[in-house]
């Protein structure tokens, strides 16, 4: 799982090295149509294409998708303009955000204990917003609109059936969100591709599909309660790209925010998890 934050957050710090070089959607675009291709080899290898798929997946498969193309489209676009460890510590916030929707959409119980988790982890996410001071900006609600696509986009993938895999809806967001793409190149830069820039997305969409495969294969094989709290590796991944890279040092506030939110955030896995041993035990 700490292999998958690692890609993960490689591939943040390469497309915010492209956005120097190429412009926003044509950016996505490009790296787009090598993911497509990727994918679609570990799609056909792995003899997951499906024609035939339930209405009730088809309406699933079509909300995880506007969640992963509207994910994608607000957090690189935030990206492009604020530190990259202040946007991955507002997007560790998308545990508890999940945990709140499943309480209020999805009927899911949620004690005290967890309410009380949730309040606190988002005073961590104010603490590095910061509304009404000088470091707020419109890049950090597009972070925080971020989280809510995500929240979106995994809630509608926990009600897909195993008739959809994996790699099947992957393929599908990437297909949807690289025509995306190309439809809105009007409204954005089109810069001449040099060897640089195609190393660069040709990089992050081979390091976006390693975790992907990273990630599959940590679910398949580690228990979920134990490798769930390794998900929160990828800040440190990310602070220590942009400090190498960028140059950019996380404040105090940022610090103690992310400390916060990963805190918080942790425990609420633990209750989930005890809840979830409970109810086995009782059935």
């Amino acid at each position: 799982m700490m292999g998958c934050m690692a890609a993960y957050a490689s591939n943040d710090a390469l497309m915010k090295l492209v956005f120097l070089q190429l412009g926003f959607f044509q950016a996505i675009f490009l790296r787009g149509l090598v993911t497509i291709l990727l994918l679609s080899i570990i799609v056909i290898l792995r003899h997951e294409f499906h024609f035939r798929i339930s209405a009730r997946n088809k309406i699933m498969l079509a909300l995880r998708t506007i969640g992963e193309i509207g994910a994608t489209f607000c957090f690189l676009g935030a990206l492009a303009h604020m530190p990259l460890a202040n946007a991955t510590a507002i997007m560790q916030s998308v545990p508890l955000v999940i945990t709140l929707a499943a309480a209020i959409f999805l009927g899911e119980t949620v004690g005290w204990r967890r309410w009380l988790s949730i309040l606190i982890g988002f005073v961590g996410v104010l603490m590095i917003v910061r509304p009404g001071m000088e470091e707020f900006n419109v890049w950090s609600l597009l972070t925080l609109l971020a989280v809510v696509l995500v929240v979106l986009r995994d809630l509608a993938t926990r009600e897909l059936t195993a008739e959809a895999s994996a790699s099947f809806t992957s393929l599908i967001a990437a297909i949807v969100l690289t025509i995306m793409s190309l439809l809105l190149l009007p409204v954005s830069d089109w810069n001449p591709l040099i060897l640089e820039s195609f190393s660069l997305l040709t990089g992050a969409a081979g390091i976006l599909i390693f975790g992907y495969l990273f990630s599959i294969m940590a679910m398949r094989v580690g228990e979920i309660s134990f490798i769930s709290p390794f998900r929160y590796s990828i800040l440190l991944f990310s602070i220590f790209f942009g400090a190498v890279i960028f140059d950019e040092y996380p404040d105090t506030w940022t610090l103690i925010g992310s400390a916060i939110i990963i805190t918080t955030g942790l425990y609420t896995i633990h209750r989930e998890n005890r809840h979830r041993l409970g109810n086995a035990t009782s059935g």
